[in-house]
């Protein structure tokens, strides 16, 4: 039986995950009242905590299928359902069907990304993500809604905002690699500019985040995009495995040929 300190290092990545759902929730009620700004900066909180939950949990060594689990289902309610509602209730509450099948399909995507992710985790290598990974997603919906309240002057093309939805859903459900510089030769090699990089962007998203939060996503997915490019030859077949049925069967094939 788990002593008193292990019950409470199990319980607090949890902690984190649970708050990062209550961020998503009160979101939603947010946006629907038309309280866009702190529904939306609610979502950037709500990727700070889930950045912490695993973290949390590897210092504690209190990794457990649970709140693998767990994580993903608070995930799909910040990540995917939240920034559906946000865009949803700002820009497409007038476009009728197309506003909804749009909103929907990104939660869709962002969920199908969700469960792709879980069914593959003993497989990705954790240099890479396979397909954008969902909280920039949901940072690149916050940084849209960010944006068209600053310079709400300006009238958005619709169009535009369909796209622009739908290509980061798409991106969620891709095969495209998109770095997680957790091993990365360069960010080991270059530490100084890459902690001056962080808190320069740190500053610079404190002072005018309505710019900077969607600034940074789509630079990021640009500069993956492009390097998927340059590189598609060495990186096309990343996230190409047998399944078991193929291994069983080649497996059969060699014993008889023995």
């Amino acid at each position: 039986m788990l002593n008193t300190p292990r019950r409470l290092a199990f319980f607090l990545p949890n902690t984190f995950t649970a708050l990062n759902m209550a961020c998503g929730f009160f979101s939603i009620i947010l946006g629907w009242k038309g309280d866009f700004y702190p529904a939306a900066m609610l979502l950037v909180l709500g990727a700070i905590f889930d950045s912490v939950d695993g973290r949390v949990a590897r210092i504690t060594h209190t990794q457990s299928a649970f709140g693998e689990q767990f994580d993903s289902i608070s995930d799909v309610v910040t990540f995917g359902a939240a920034p559906a509602f946000l865009v949803y209730n700002r820009f497409f509450s007038d476009m009728g069907r197309i506003g909804l099948i749009t909103s929907f399909i990104f939660l869709l995507c962002g969920a199908l990304r969700l469960a792709r992710f879980n069914a593959n985790i003993d497989k990705v290598s954790s240099d890479f993500f396979q397909g954008l990974p969902i909280p920039s997603g949901a940072l690149a919906m916050v940084g849209l809604v960010l944006f068209s309240l600053e310079y709400n002057q300006f009238e958005i093309f619709p169009p535009f905002l369909v796209l622009y939805v739908l290509f980061f859903a798409f991106l969620m459900i891709s095969n495209i690699p998109f770095n997680s510089f957790k091993k990365s030769e360069w960010v080991r090699l270059h530490k100084k500019r890459v902690l001056f990089l962080i808190f320069l962007m740190g500053i610079l998203t404190f002072v005018k985040e309505q710019i900077m939060i969607g600034l940074i996503v789509n630079v990021y997915v640009f500069a993956s995009l492009i390097y998927f490019l340059k590189n598609k030859g060495e990186l096309k077949d990343m996230f190409q495995w047998k399944s078991e049925a193929d291994e069983d069967n080649g497996e059969s094939q060699d014993e008889e040929q023995i």
